[in-house]
């Protein structure tokens, strides 16, 4: 498959999701706001079929049986838990054409040679780390491919960038991707929520404060997407013995950055033991 098959009509155009929890529903969703798929275009299975309705009524395929899925796909997802892989690669194995088919995983801390251990033939692989956001198209996603199969990369790349930022990255690194790049979201939800909480108690009304802490974080995050490094668009916005200087300062004290850091390295140490132990 190349590049140039996402843009044609047939069965290379249609993605299965195999195991559409939320981040499999939030895949489909960035999928079809971002015109890149029509909603008849995502297969999306699950073991309990109901709670996939809402999206059937909505365009979307839905269906219990992976194996049927796969096969009318020419994109295969994998986003199951950890635990749960091992099997559902073994149930599609022989419905893989790797001629036609192109595998992705966004499974935490499954490599891709684990994944080629569990078929029976050599089908083009890519990882793919995306986050949460990927739904309203502002996920940051990390990508991997095996040495030698860029053709992978260039059909699941376009993908990925019609829902945000890519980078792609040596697969050494996908575990730590996955604590900075896809939990991150969750620790920076957690501040903008304290930043509001903090709004609460010096006289805003709840949801006054949460819309200006959010707007506040966004804003922050597009000076650095432009280009802005965090300490010089800081440096502008404090002064001589001003409030934002002594925010900050109490902020330090009270081991705010400290905290976020040691959250991720806590993140990376459990995303690396997904696999073994099965956890989420």
């Amino acid at each position: 498959m190349t590049a140039d098959e996402t843009t044609t009509d047939g069965p290379e155009r249609t993605i299965a999701i195999l195991g559409a929890g939320n981040i499999g529903q939030a895949l489909a969703a960035g999928w079809t706001l971002s015109g890149l798929r029509r909603p008849q275009e995502i297969l999306l299975t699950r073991r309990r079929r109901e709670l996939l309705e809402p999206l059937g009524r909505r365009g979307f395929g839905v269906d219990l049986d992976n194996r049927r899925a796969a096969r009318e796909a020419g994109v295969v997802v994998l986003a199951v838990q950890p635990g749960q892989v091992v099997g559902l690669l073994e149930s599609i194995d022989d419905v893989l054409d790797p001629k036609r088919h192109v595998l992705v995983s966004v499974v935490s801390d499954v490599t891709i040679a684990e994944i080629r251990r569990h078929l029976g033939r050599h089908v083009p692989t890519v990882r793919a780390m995306p986050n949460m956001a990927i739904a309203i198209r502002e996920s940051m996603t990390c990508l991997c491919a095996a040495e030698g199969e860029h053709e992978a990369l260039d059909v699941v790349g376009p993908l990925f960038e019609a829902v945000g930022r890519t980078l792609v990255l040596p697969e050494d690194l996908m575990v730590s991707a996955t604590a900075l790049g896809a939990c991150g979201v969750a620790f920076f939800l957690r501040s903008i929520r304290a930043a509001s909480q903090g709004g609460i108690e010096i006289g805003f009304h709840p949801e006054e404060a949460l819309l200006m802490a959010a707007q506040a974080a966004r804003g922050a995050a597009s000076l650095l997407l432009e280009g802005d490094h965090p300490e010089s668009a800081i440096d502008r916005v404090t002064t001589p013995r001003g409030c934002t200087i002594a925010g900050l300062n109490e902020l330090e004290h009270q081991g705010f950055s400290s905290a976020m850091i040691q959250g991720i390295v806590a993140s990376a140490r459990k995303a690396a033991r997904l696999f073994e132990g099965g956890g989420d």
